[in-house]
């Protein structure tokens, strides 16, 4: 088959996420990646702005990355975790537990960044079921939020904006606060703080656990909020007795300008799901971590044990890339790289601002948003970017990069640039 074929292949059997199979969007077919281009069958090179969905911080064909990737292919490309453990694991567990916020030293490993929230909330319910507590069997989440497409992860997603519309009778009903309205920069309101109060006091006997993005909601609306509102919630959660989970899928591992966002706030949740950029983006692999407090009280409880194990649990391919990731992370300089990239988008985009239909610009460590007015039209705006030599994908009303650490400031430029065409077209 050449491409044509391959393409017309494409179109009319595979599904592509969040597509129709009767009018699919265009696809552009890859033939290879490095550094911070996506290089098409075409020979058309495209800088990547969003990180293959904000996980190759490190760019693509690392060296570093694919010698581990190689050497672990030469013992052990997987084994089952059931009655057994190796290296890659133990190494990696102990280095998550020695990055992530102090007190979250209990790992588990699971598949990809929806199942680790799926398996945060289980560990909530089965933590609440083993104190005797049957009656805590819901959710509070935030509007704006997104914490993935499983049910559990789509239950606490936004509720107008996510799929409850087309799951309802099946979805578990969960309760939500209103998304939080001040800015990164500026205190918290104490309207914000007031409804998350009056739901929490209403409804804690029933609450097993409070699930929120820190500092930045992603996929929601790339939202990005004060930390002090992050760390007014982690004293009510205490306050009312109701379990913290912070999820980092999206933010952790440098994406926000620190390590994980909850430290922006200085606050330990009592659950942080990670993934994406855990292992550089070569494999799906994530972790969701909790307290000891919560493991012993979940395995002094029936039945024992935690109820959850996938098939490819800590795989020791995934393990040793996540190994190299955050130690190529740490040695990087990511913190200098990720200030840069900050600095630059502010000064580019500022002039957004100017713009007919663009409500705010917005940016915070390696994220870049432009808000418009009006839905994006995908379609036409992707093929605009591919024409000018870069890969970014819209959604709803956002145009917004999130790209590898590594970036040059001439690429990120020509990002920036191409954000800013898009929306002068838009809003024309």
């Amino acid at each position: 088959m050449d491409w044509k074929e391959k393409l017309s292949f494409d179109q009319g059997h595979i599904w592509h996420p969040y597509t129709s199979l009767i009018d699919p969007l265009t696809v552009y077919p890859v033939e290879s990646a490095s550094g911070v281009r996506i290089r098409l069958t075409t020979g058309l090179e495209l800088i990547d702005g969003m990180s293959s969905w904000w996980a190759v911080i490190h760019g693509y064909n690392h060296p570093e990355l694919n010698k581990a990737l190689a050497g672990q292919s030469q013992k052990t490309s997987h084994v089952m975790f059931g009655g057994l453990t190796h290296e890659p694991a133990i190494d990696l567990a102990r280095e998550l537990v020695r990055i992530t916020p102090e007190g979250l030293d209990k790992v588990f490993f699971c598949d990809s960044g929806s199942v680790s929230v799926e398996v945060a909330l289980k560990m909530a319910l089965q933590y609440w079921q083993a104190r005797g507590d049957t009656s805590r069997k819901r959710f509070l989440a935030l509007r704006c939020g997104y914490h993935g497409d499983t049910f559990g992860a789509m239950s606490v997603c936004d509720p107008f904006n996510g799929m409850h519309s087309l799951y309802s009778g099946f979805l578990p009903e969960n309760l939500f606060a209103p998304a939080p309205k001040s800015g990164f920069d500026g205190p918290c309101t104490p309207e914000d703080l007031q409804a998350v109060e009056e739901i929490m006091a209403s409804h804690h006997q029933e609450l097993a656990a409070f699930i929120l993005e820190p500092v930045v909601q992603g996929a929601g609306g790339m939202r990005m909020y004060s930390p002090q509102y992050l760390a007014r919630v982690r004293e009510l959660c205490r306050k009312y007795q109701v379990l913290l989970i912070a999820d980092e899928i999206a933010t952790g591992f440098g994406r926000t300008g620190r390590l994980f966002a909850c430290e922006h706030a200085g606050i330990t949740p009592d659950i942080i799901c990670l993934g994406k950029a855990l292992t550089g983006g070569y494999m799906s692999m994530a972790a969701t971590l909790c307290t000891t407090h919560i493991a012993e009280t979940i395995c002094r409880g029936d039945p024992g044990v935690f109820m959850h194990g996938p098939t490819f649990m800590a795989n020791p391919l995934a393990c040793s890339v996540s190994l190299a990731s955050i130690r190529l992370l740490q040695e990087s300089g990511w913190q200098e790289k990720t200030a840069r990239i900050q600095e630059q988008m502010q000064r580019e985009l500022i002039t957004a601002g100017n713009i007919p239909g663009v409500r705010q610009a917005r940016v915070l460590g390696a994220i870049g948003v432009l808000e418009l007015d009006r839905q994006v039209p995908v379609g036409d705006i992707q093929q605009m970017f591919v024409q000018d030599g870069v890969w970014i994908r819209p959604f709803m009303n956002l145009i917004y990069i999130m790209p590898p650490y590594i970036i040059e400031s001439g690429d990120l430029s020509r990002l920036t640039s191409a954000m800013l065409k898009a929306a002068r077209h838009i809003g024309s």
